[in-house]
């Protein structure tokens, strides 16, 4: 018996394979399991980049105060009013994660480029099977977009989990 089980069904990310599709923008209310908070000297032009640079949407604004922004269900962000990047104000060394899937990645990284976006690393594959890039935004926060690969239980990748005692459905 094994304490691993799939629960994709909990998730907002499609089951990864070459023709998953991204969900749709999810502008329902819920109680939030998980946010990012990033202070911004610039509301206007941090709400600019997340939107489109990053595929963000307002979901809603409290004026001076903050702006709610959101991708899929889950992937929330607080830009709040503050000095960006400095020390302690929790966006210098921040890294975020996002999932998105393989068809998003060209368009992210093209996007980002036209907006001018500080610095874009990526693609790159990763050995725990994911093509990520990661984006630095005005504010110093590293957002890193994460798409997962079809999985091959019989290739490397598969041969690497069963080691570590993990044996996915095939």
């Amino acid at each position: 018996m094994s304490d691993y089980f799939n629960a994709f069904e909990m998730s907002p990310v499609p089951v990864p394979g070459p023709d998953a599709v991204a969900p749709e923008p999810f502008r329902g209310i819920y109680g939030m399991p998980m946010f990012v908070t990033v202070p911004t000297a610039d509301v206007g032009a941090s709400v600019d980049f997340w939107t489109r640079a990053l595929g963000f949407f307002e979901l809603f604004s409290i004026p001076g105060g903050v702006v709610h922004l959101r991708r899929w269900a889950f992937q929330d962000v607080l830009l709040v009013p503050g000095e960006s990047g400095a020390v302690g104000s929790g966006a210098a060394g921040l890294s975020v994660s996002f999932a998105c899937v393989l068809g998003e990645i060209d368009a992210l990284v093209e996007a980002c480029r036209a907006v001018g976006a500080g610095s874009v690393e990526g693609p790159r594959d990763t050995p725990w099977n994911t093509r990520d890039v990661v984006v630095g935004t005005p504010e110093g926060v590293r957002v890193v977009f994460t798409a997962a690969k079809p999985f091959d239980s019989v290739g490397q990748v598969g041969r690497d989990l069963a080691a570590m005692g993990i044996t996915p459905e095939r």
